[in-house]
């Protein structure tokens, strides 16, 4: 069913400005973008005002817990590992999201942000990683990417493009040509887990030469893909 978008931030609607709504937090392997590999801890923020329709973390539509800035990194440093990932849902609907980022800088950890595209990031402290996942037409949300934010990617950051289809690819390929995001930082392609065959991605990227690099999503792979909290 339809919801607005107003329906979609509710869980944030008696948000202080100093607390977040933190769906989960958890130690796993980094399973996209070019640090994929890696030892990593994730935050998962609450809530999104997307609904792509190949959203694989739905359950972070709506539940959470509140905690304190100090609180999510506490955990952070329980869980010991020196790169963490900030995530949702869209973590930049929080207005302690910054602050959050900001204060894992000054902890000493390596933050990436995972971000829809559709939100503003000139808020973001400029040491931290922003990956922006380009909504590309088949995830229903494709007219919510904000061209704005491809002038503030710096040479650290990505822009990752989900594909389900061979004209998702032809679009992506295009807004490649028509934003100067190889410029400015690592563009990467990967396909929607179980809608577009890996070998097909491969073999367009070869075959048109394109400066990206390609990605699987690592943790699909190596547990279930519908499993939680890795």
């Amino acid at each position: 069913m339809a919801t607005t978008l107003a329906q979609r931030l509710e869980p944030l609607s008696d948000l202080a400005a100093d607390t977040l709504l933190v769906n989960e937090i958890f130690a796993s392997i980094q399973g996209e973008s070019t640090h994929a590999g890696r030892p990593c801890t994730f935050v998962r923020l609450t809530a999104c005002n997307l609904r792509c329709g190949y959203c694989d973390t739905t359950y972070a539509f709506m539940k959470g817990k509140r905690s304190s800035v100090a609180q999510v990194v506490a955990e952070v440093q329980r869980l010991g590992l020196p790169l963490v990932e900030l995530t949702g849902g869209e973590p930049m609907l929080q207005p302690a999201t910054p602050v959050l980022l900001t204060t894992l800088c000054d902890a000493g950890f390596e933050v990436l942000l995972e971000t829809n595209g559709s939100v503003a990031l000139a808020a973001v402290d400029r040491r931290v990683k922003k990956i922006i996942d380009w909504k590309a037409p088949s995830s229903g949300e494709a007219v919510m990417n904000l061209d704005a934010n491809i002038a503030q990617l710096l040479p650290h950051d990505e822009v990752k493009f989900v594909l389900a289809s061979r004209a998702d690819y032809d679009w992506a390929r295009a807004e490649v040509a028509r934003l100067p995001m190889v410029e400015r930082g690592t563009v990467v392609f990967g396909p929607v887990f179980g809608a577009l065959s890996p070998r097909d991605l491969a073999a367009w990227l070869v075959a048109d030469r394109l400066p990206v690099r390609m990605q699987l999503q690592l943790h699909k792979l190596i547990w279930d893909p519908r499993a939680r909290g890795v």
